[in-house]
C-alpha cells in the first residue's frame, strides 16, 4: 500500500516542503530510505522501528520503501522521524488517512515513542502557510515557537501513543490542538524587561562624551564603527551598550531574526513570542571564516547572520585572522552572505551594524604615552600590526572613533543614560522614516547618483565635501559613506538640509584610515 505524508526541512534559513512517500509491498522485510538522505535520516529507520513497537503498534514485516521528494535535494536532520512513522502506520492500515490529509508533520522520535523538539520549525511552518497548508502536527516543545505564525492550526504531540488514542476517538484528537498559554504574560513581560537591561546603561560610563555622541549617530543610521584607544578606556563597555539604544525591531524584522535563530537551533524556548530585541554577537578572535559567515555541506548561519538587524562586535580587531576579516567585505556591502555548493546556492541575510575595537599598537599605548606607560613597539612591528586590517575593509567602516584615556584631574560625569539616548534615537528614527516614505524606499539602500540626488546639501556643505574628497584622497565609497553619515547627523537635529557643520563632523570620523596606511 502507498501513502504520502507532507513534512519539511530547512535549507539555509528558509523552509522547504518535503513529501515523505511510503510504499509497503511483498518481499523480504527491509526498509530502504531514498532521496539523498544523510546518515541522520538513514538512522531514523531504527528510531522509527523501535518507537512503533514500544507504543503498541505493529511494525510491518514486509518490504518498505521511503522516498523523500524532491529527490535531488540532500536531506539532513531528524525532522522526518515522525512523518516516516505516521506514513508507515497509515500505509499499513493502523492509522486513518483522513486525519493527516493536508497536514505538515514534523518531529524527532525517541526509542520509546517520545516526540522531541527539532530546530527550524518556524521557517517550516511559515513555508507551510505559504503553501496553504494550515494544519501542523509537531512536538509540543516547538508549539509555542510555531504559534508565532498566525492562522495555523497546531496539534502538539508529546508521545506517539497519543495518535493511537486519537485515531479511535475524535475528541482525543481534538485534545491535541494547541492554544497559546496567555497565562504566561507576566513571565514574558518580566523576561522582556530583563533583556532590555541586559546590555547595561550608558550612565555607567564616566566621561567619553565624544564616543557616546558617535555611538548615538551609529544607532540612528546603523553606521559601522571602529573604536581605537589604549587598554582600559571603556571601548568594550561602550560597544556592549549599543543595542540598548537602537530602535526596536519591526514585526517583519523580528520574524526574520526569530527564523534565523530557529534554523540555527538557538531559539529560546517556552514563550510564544518573536525575538523583538536586537542581538549582540561577540565572537572570539580565533573564529574561522566559516564560523563568521556560515558554512557546512548544507550551510548553516554564521555569526554575521546571527547578528542580523543587531550588532556584531569584534573585540581586538587586528587579532582576527586575515581570512576571517576579508570575508566580511561582501556582507558589509550586500547585507547578505552567498554560499555556493555544487547542488545549490544559499543566501543568508546579514544586515548588521559592525562595531569593532582595537588598540593603537600591540602594547596598546602608541600615541597615549604617560610617565608610567610608554609604547615599546618598533615601527616595523607597528606597521605589521596595523596592516592586518586591509584598506577595503577599513573603507567599509563609516566611523573611526578615538577613545582616549581621560586625565586623572578631569571632572568625570556620566552624562546621558541609555534611556535618554534611546529617546533621542527614536525621535531621529521617526524623522528618517518620514523621509523614507517620501523617497518611496529606504535611504540606507541608496548609493551612487541616487544617493547624491537624495541628500540635499547647502552650498557651503557641498564645497566642504568636495574639498575633503580632493585633499584627503578618500575613495568614492568613503565619499558616499561620509554623505550618509552627514545626513544622519542632520537627522539628529531634524534638519531638512545637510549643512557644513554636519559634513565637518562626518569627515572628522574618517581619520583612522589615513593614519593606518601612512606608515
Amino acid at each position: 500500500m502507498y501513502t504520502q505524508i507532507c513534512s519539511g526541512s530547512v535549507y539555509g534559513v528558509e523552509g522547504r516542503m518535503i513529501a515523505v512517500e511510503v510504499d509497503i509491498s511483498s518481499g523480504l522485510p527491509q526498509v530502504n530510505v531514498v532521496g539523498l538522505p544523510d546518515p541522520a535520516v538513514r538512522e531514523s529507520v531504527e528510531r522509527v522501528r523501535a518507537a512503533i513497537k514500544n507504543c503498541g503498534f505493529t511494525f510491518p514485516m514486509e518490504r518498505i520503501t521511503v522516498n523523500l521528494a524532491p529527490a535531488d535535494l540532500r536531506k539532513e536532520g531528524t525532522a522526518f522521524d515522525l512523518a516516516i512513522a505516521v506514513g508507515i502506520l497509515v500505509a499499513s492500515g493502523q492509522l486513518r488517512t483522513e486525519w493527516f490529509r493536508d497536514m505538515i508533520i514534523l518531529g524527532e522520535l525517541s526509542l520509546n515513542g517520545e516526540v522531541r523538539a527539532i530546530p527550524g520549525v518556524l521557517a517550516m511552518v511559515e513555508q507551510a502557510k505559504l503553501r496553504s497548508n494550515t494544519k501542523v502536527l509537531l512536538p509540543h516543545a516547538n508549539a509555542s515557537e510555531a504559534a508565532c505564525i498566525e492562522g495555523m492550526e497546531l496539534f502538539a504531540l508529546t508521545h506517539l501513543l497519543a495518535l493511537k488514542d486519537a485515531d479511535s476517538d475524535r475528541g482525543a484528537w481534538q485534545s491535541l490542538r494547541y492554544h497559546a498559554d496567555h497565562s504566561q504574560d507576566d513571565l514574558r513581560n518580566s523576561l522582556l524587561l530583563e533583556r532590555t537591561h541586559q546590555h547595561g546603561d550608558f550612565g555607567d560610563v564616566l566621561g567619553q562624551h565624544h564616543a557616546k555622541r558617535a555611538l548615538l549617530i551609529a544607532a540612528v543610521g546603523k553606521h559601522n564603527l571602529l573604536l581605537s584607544g589604549p587598554p582600559g578606556t571603556g571601548k568594550t563597555m561602550l560597544a556592549k551598550r549599543l543595542p540598548g539604544i537602537m530602535p526596536p525591531l519591526s514585526e517583519e524584522e523580528a520574524l526574520q531574526v526569530t527564523k534565523i535563530y530557529s534554523a540555527a537551533g538557538k531559539l529560546p524556548g517556552g514563550i510564544p513570542e518573536l525575538m523583538n530585541e536586537r542581538q549582540f554577537r561577540s565572537p572570539h578572535h580565533t573564529i574561522s571564516a566559516a564560523g563568521l559567515v556560515g558554512g557546512g555541506s548544507i550551510p548553516r548561519p554564521g555569526e554575521v547572520t546571527l547578528a542580523h538587524r543587531g550588532v556584531l562586535f569584534l573585540d581586538e580587531l587586528p587579532e582576527f585572522s586575515r581570512a576571517a576579516l576579508e570575508v566580511l567585505r561582501q556582507p558589509l556591502e550586500d547585507r547578505e552572505v552567498t554560499i555556493a555548493r555544487s547542488r545549490a546556492v544559499f543566501r543568508f541575510p546579514a544586515y548588521f551594524l559592525l562595531a569593532a575595537s582595537m588598540n593603537p599598537c600591540p602594547c596598546g599605548y602608541y600615541g597615549h604615552d604617560s610617565e608610567e606607560q610608554r609604547c615599546s613597539c618598533s615601527e616595523a612591528y607597528l606597521s605589521r600590526y596595523r596592516a592586518k586590517i586591509s584598506g577595503p575593509l577599513l573603507d567599509r567602516i563609516d566611523m573611526h572613533i578615538e577613545v582616549s584615556r581621560p586625565p586623572a584631574t578631569a571632572d568625570l560625569q556620566s552624562g546621558m543614560t541609555s534611556a535618554q539616548m534611546k529617546e533621542i534615537v527614536l525621535q531621529a528614527d521617526r524623522y528618517r522614516s518620514a523621509r523614507n516614505d517620501a523617497l518611496g524606499r529606504s535611504f540606507a539602500d541608496l548609493a551612487g547618483a541616487s544617493l547624491r540626488k537624495a541628500v540635499q546639501l547647502t552650498r557651503e556643505a557641498d564645497e566642504l565635501l568636495r574639498l575633503a574628497f580632493d585633499s584627503l584622497g578618500v575613495s568614492l565609497r568613503a565619499h558616499d559613506r561620509i554623505l550618509k553619515l552627514a545626513r544622519t547627523i542632520a537627522d539628529l537635529e531634524q534638519c531638512e538640509l545637510v549643512d557644513s557643520p554636519h559634513v565637518a563632523e562626518a569627515i572628522g570620523y574618517r581619520g583612522l584610515d589615513r593614519k593606518l596606511h601612512a606608515l
